[in-house]
């Protein structure tokens, strides 16, 4: 059986690769030239960790184009995975999804043999049947069915741990037209999967209820941790994670997730809890727990915010971390860009740093923010700093030293307790947040990158 994946993005890309190393003879396809010459010559397009080794050991299997007719023509299923960024209604488009369908479909009407389409882009409840499903029979020239397969298979997968993910799911999901197309689909993914993940076969539409579902329910959790985690910094004695190390102990419950820390951000995230209450709102139903997740997701930043006013002397603010998370270069939704900027703005001097994601980040950084070269540039610039997300390097490369050598005891929010408290305690003025103290509450204007 033959593989074609369109779109060699950050999730294409791995997606690609994975088939590969499992046997799948797999051609690409990306408007991105760069893209596709990098695949063809054996070179990840994007970084992701283990990308590289699959794609340096299985490249024969796996090459590139840029023709969608040459792929289509060349395999037997077809894997769509393109952007679908959010409408100002907060629903996801699918011009770049139909464009795609449409291709595919053309070059499906040139060939007699079954083919099935799979959708792993996320989309808006209602577009496969809809309007995904219409393009494509009309393109094709012929009907979803007994020579024609449309599933829906989105990912549940972290940037960063992409390739680990795709390897070793918690579940599959297939939303499916029909059952030769469903079972078509599980038989490749349970060659893919190393591990024995359930299989969970449902029609199209309750498939894409359940991929954005998955979503929002895991940052109600987030909001729902940080929503204790200001209760508690009110309350002196308090500690949120002592907290929500015990709630997480409740089988109903869990601890996946339920971590007291910053605002969540990402590609993914945000977008997801506001485009459910879009959807809610457009059908004449509710969504209030999405909408008061993204409201309390929004408090955080003013949480911190204020925490700055208050420690702020006037001096340099050290910023570290730019992604969204540890282990990649992506910035949407940064909670640091937007804090530097924010910051920046007022006309406080703000240096950052991140181990990976300066060359995104100087994009949509503020121009008078000044790029540090290292952490320990960053740190020691700062009488103010803000570790923002917990990258490993960042317990490595802080040294107490570099605060000992300051001519005045430098403040230290500590987000996500990567110091360790009763050594750094001594040298700086260390805060986390979620520990009881008296806070004065301030109404302030939300952050935006």
């Amino acid at each position: 059986m033959k593989l074609s994946v369109i779109g060699l993005g950050k999730l294409g890309s791995p997606l690609a690769a994975v088939l590969a190393s499992k046997g799948y003879e797999v051609i690409g396809v990306d408007l991105n030239s760069d893209f596709v010459k990098k695949i063809n010559e054996g070179r990840a397009p994007v970084d992701e960790p283990q990308l590289q080794n699959l794609i340096t050991e299985h490249r024969t299997r796996l090459k590139a184009t840029l023709s969608y007719q040459e792929a289509v023509l060349a395999s037997d299923v077809t894997f769509v995975i393109v952007p679908t960024p959010s409408e100002k209604n907060g629903l996801f488009s699918n011009k770049y999804l139909l464009q795609s369908v449409e291709e595919i479909g053309r070059a499906i009407a040139l060939k007699n043999t079954y083919h099935l389409v799979v959708i792993t882009s996320t989309v808006t409840p209602g577009s496969c049947q809809g309007e995904i499903r219409e393009t494509l029979e009309k393109a094709s020239q012929r009907e979803v069915g007994s020579n024609l397969g449309l599933c829906y298979n989105p990912e549940f997968i972290a940037l960063g741990t992409v390739v680990c993910n795709m390897l070793y799911p918690d579940m599959i999901l297939v939303g499916e037209s029909d059952k030769q197309a469903g079972d078509l689909l599980e038989t490749i993914y349970r060659q893919c999967s190393e591990n024995t993940p359930p299989v969970r076969r449902m029609n199209l539409i309750n498939a894409e209820i359940t991929k954005i579902s998955v979503n929002t329910y895991v940052t109600t959790k987030i909001s729902y941790a940080n929503m204790l985690s200001d209760i508690c910094q009110h309350l002196p004695g308090s500690d949120v994670n002592v907290v929500t190390d015990a709630i997480g102990l409740d089988s109903r419950i869990g601890s996946k997730y339920l971590k007291a820390a910053v605002a969540f951000g990402g590609p993914c995230f945000p977008r997801d809890n506001v485009a459910l209450a879009a959807l809610a709102n457009k059908l004449g139903a509710r969504a209030d727990i999405a909408i008061a997740t993204q409201a309390i997701n929004q408090h955080q930043n003013l949480r911190l915010l204020h925490l700055i006013e208050k420690l702020d002397n006037g001096g340099p603010i050290g910023i570290l971390g730019l992604s969204y998370k540890p282990g990649t270069y992506v910035v949407e939704e940064s909670q640091g860009v937007a804090l530097a900027n924010r910051l920046s703005s007022q006309g406080k001097k703000v240096s950052v740093f991140d181990p990976m994601a300066l060359n995104e980040a100087k994009k949509v950084l503020n121009q008078n923010v000044e790029i540090c070269a290292s952490t320990f540039e960053c740190v020691e610039s700062a009488d103010l700093l803000v570790i923002l997300i917990p990258w490993p390097e960042f317990a490595k490369e802080i040294q107490m030293e570099t605060f000992r050598k300051k001519a005045t005891k430098a403040s230290v929010i500590d987000c996500w307790r990567v110091l360790n408290e009763a050594a750094f305690s001594e040298v700086c003025h260390l805060i986390y947040l979620g520990v009881g103290s008296e806070v004065e509450n301030k109404s302030l204007t939300p952050l935006t990158v």
